[in-house]
């Protein structure tokens, strides 16, 4: 058995990994201000970003649902993962050897089970698309050519051919060393009573990418009648990678520009992805094998969210906001097209339908006539409730009585199931005027829909609070079969009763210094004069979870040395504090910090010093400036800031520099890139008064305490002693506010 993964490689991948670039995978941020940067939260949905990320510390922490944690603790939750295969995945992304404490050599393992999935779907796709150009695959050519595609342009997108028999796939896979369980574990292959035989077989193929490009999985069509698969198209099965109702195929190709642009066109087939991309549409993406749900929504809405107007909502068509559905014009397009009501209010508001006159799909429609045909589909969307709407009054002659009578009773269940009320009326008031009866008349049979329908009331034009009283329900009702759902939604009703409690308030002086002062002993340690530190003890704390966490800190060895990074130190004093005391931590490492400038240690710190071999890497440690330089010799390079994301680095040689300025100065490293966590005067002073007034609240309160003593003290000599303590602990009270306040008042 393969043992624990050594603590020396654990850092050097914690050293190696932007937790910034491996969020912004699937989560668009925004600066906001200290270093922090500010998102949708992927774990839980909602509408105002109150997800905050410090990627100068590897933090992250959500003010919604309460979740945080450092580099690790994110892809566990991101990837449903352990602590060791989450760091076995880092690894593997930057090119890091992992050793196991207890292990020989040769039982070392190079990757975890899901990097396996993840190499096999690689291999499988590198096989699909040399199998493309054999002599058996013309057909699959035969299909791509007759939609138009080049040879060049199926290569773009990965477009590839399973061969026709029984194992061909299976055993190009045990040849490269994986397993049959391996196999089937990745969706490629199934056992049967011989063994185990691939899962494609006989079909065009696209690789289904995640949003860092990795294959996760496969679509294919059905090429030849004797297909023992009745379906068209089938897809990879659900997996430990690969989930139908959480991923979206071209999603690896248009999440730039959706981002960039604040718009998402869903198709529905491959093609149509392909169809529109190369139209100049590079925004769209296809659902795999599933109508467009509510786990899709939410990776949609992540990637186009806008809160520029800070806590105003942006609902509606807001300028250059929108998600545009592209449906067949049959049957099927329009039952597509209500199923969309399933979503939520603030989403279906931006939400448009865009369905060609003679009902041809992108890809059809780009064969008949043309690129800027596909262009001018996207452009003349629809707003989504008005193609509904006017589609099922279309259906009826309205000139006459019974053809009124009938499109009212059609349309009427259509606005019932509008959720905001906000909106209701005003589409009641148009279908009304479209068919020709009175307003009352509709009003009452909306009505007599809504309360039939049962449909949750909502007004997504409201004011959204932070703590979404609806989240655990939503939890319950969406998310229960997913991996820590059950304890996430725990969590989120706890954090909802201290949060509606009435009788402990936090809004206080002492409250807030405290937290101020803990926040920058996990932030910005290299800001603390030592001896100020050492003269706190726990007295010098009223507030239990302040005292609980200076207690932590004396667990944890005291304040960390000038070497340690900042991932390091925050992963050491978590530790420590326990899992009581985590969720805190967390918080107050994403705590902004009331200092002047851009940045308390910047997302993009300056050098320490690094020397040695191995990967680069982006450790920020308590000190230095942004001015320092490298030198390199041998081969390879240090690399210093780089995001790199999941892209590997690497590098052989040895680099050294200098950095100048406040706080723990240089530290050093293996082999990574060593980025500072700039201390500036400002920071020093302001916690230096932070700590002088809970020493000097902390003197207060023995005084208090003494005073008690000399009133119950009966003998002269005592109370005279006592007297001569009073005496001098307030002379430290005020040698104190002389030193650190009238100090800071100068300046």
């Amino acid at each position: 058995m393969v043992g624990r993964i050594k603590k020396e490689d654990v850092e050097k991948v914690r050293a190696s990994a932007d937790l910034y670039d491996i969020v912004s995978d699937s989560v668009t941020l925004k600066p906001a201000g200290s270093g922090t940067f500010m998102g949708l939260c992927p774990f839980h949905d909602e509408k105002t970003p109150s997800f905050s990320v410090r990627p100068s510390l590897g933090a992250w922490h959500c003010f919604g649902c309460g979740l945080g944690g450092d580099i690790f603790g994110y892809v566990e939750q991101s990837e449903s993962v352990g602590f060791a295969e989450a760091v076995e995945i880092l690894a593997d992304k930057y090119g890091i050897e992992l050793h196991y404490e207890n292990t020989p050599d040769s039982q070392q393992r190079s990757g975890s089970t899901r990097s396996r999935l993840l190499q096999a779907n690689e291999e499988a796709q590198k096989f699909f698309v040399e199998q493309l150009m054999t002599k058996e695959a013309l057909p699959a050519r035969k299909l791509l050519g007759g939609r138009t595609f080049t040879k060049a342009q199926s290569a773009r997108f990965g477009c590839g051919y399973a061969p026709q028999g029984w194992d061909n796939l299976v055993r190009h896979l045990a040849s490269l060393g994986f397993t049959q369980k391996e196999m089937t574990d990745a969706g490629l292959a199934r056992m049967g009573q011989r063994g185990a035989y691939d899962y494609f077989r006989g079909r065009a193929t696209w690789p289904i990418r995640d949003s860092t490009g990795r294959t996760i999985g496969f679509g294919a069509r059905k090429l030849y009648d004797d297909d023992a698969i009745a379906a068209k198209y089938i897809n990879t099965p659900d997996t430990t990678l690969y989930h139908k109702n959480q991923v979206l195929y071209g999603i690896d190709l248009a999440k730039k520009a959706i981002v960039s642009k604040r718009q998402v066109v869903i198709v529905e087939g491959y093609t149509d992805v392909m169809a529109c991309h190369l139209a100049g549409i590079d925004t769209a993406v296809a659902t795999c094998g599933t109508a467009f749900g509510l786990e899709h929504a939410k990776i949609v809405r992540r990637l186009i969210s806008d809160d520029s107007l800070g806590a105003v909502q942006l609902i509606g068509p807001v300028k250059g906001s929108r998600v545009v559905f592209t449906f067949d014009g049959d049957a099927a397009g329009q039952k597509a097209a209500i199923h969309a009501f399933g979503l939520d209010g603030t989403f279906l508001t931006q939400t448009f339908v865009a369905v060609a006159q003679d009902g041809l799909d992108p890809c059809d429609l780009r064969i008949k006539h043309g690129d800027v045909a596909v262009q001018k589909l996207i452009e003349g969307a629809k707003p989504l409730y008005d193609f509904v709407i006017d589609t099922a009054i279309a259906a009826f002659d309205t000139q006459y009585t019974t053809g009124q009578v009938g499109a009212m009773k059609a349309v009427a269940p259509v606005i019932a199931q509008i959720r905001d009320r906000s909106l209701v009326g005003m589409y009641a008031q148009k279908a009304a005027r479209t068919i020709g009866i009175s307003l009352q008349q509709m009003n009452s049979e909306v009505a007599s829909a809504r309360r039939r329908l049962g449909v949750r009331d909502e007004d997504a034009y409201a004011p959204r609070r932070r703590n979404n009283q609806n989240f655990a329900y939503q939890l319950e009702r969406n998310e229960a079969s997913t991996p820590g759902a059950r304890s996430r939604e725990r969590l989120v009703a706890q954090r909802r009763g201290a949060a509606q409690q009435g009788y402990y308030h936090v809004d206080d002086s002492v409250f807030i210094t405290e937290q101020q002062l803990m926040g920058a002993i996990i932030q910005i340690p290299g800001a603390i004069n030592r001896d100020m530190f050492a003269s706190l003890d726990e007295m010098s704390f009223a507030i239990p979870v302040f005292k609980s966490l200076y207690q932590a800190i004396t667990v944890a060895g005291g304040l960390p040395e000038k070497s340690v990074p900042a991932g390091e130190w925050l992963h050491t004093l978590s530790k420590a504090a326990g899992p009581l005391l985590e969720p805190v931590i967390d918080e107050l490492a994403v705590l902004p910090l009331p200092l002047p400038g851009e940045d308390n240690g910047g997302a993009a710190g300056g050098p320490g010093v690094g020397s040695g071999s191995g990967p680069g890497g982006n450790a920020p440690r308590f000190g230095g400036s942004q001015n320092g330089q490298y030198g390199s010799n041998g081969q390879g390079a240090v690399q210093n800031g780089a995001r790199s994301g999941f892209q590997s680095q690497s590098g052989n040689g040895s680099g050294a520099g200098a950095g100048t300025g406040s706080g723990f100065g240089a530290g050093s490293g293996q082999g990574e890139s060593v980025r500072s966590v700039v201390v500036s005067d400002a920071a020093v002073q302001y916690v230096a008064e932070l700590m002088a007034k809970l020493r000097d609240g902390s003197l207060m309160r023995r005084i208090s305490a003494i005073h008690h003593q000399m009133n119950s003290a009966g003998d002269p000599n005592v109370k005279i002693k006592l007297l001569e303590t009073i005496t001098k602990l307030e002379a430290e009270r005020k040698s104190i506010r002389a030193q650190i306040f009238e100090a800071s008042h100068r300046g």
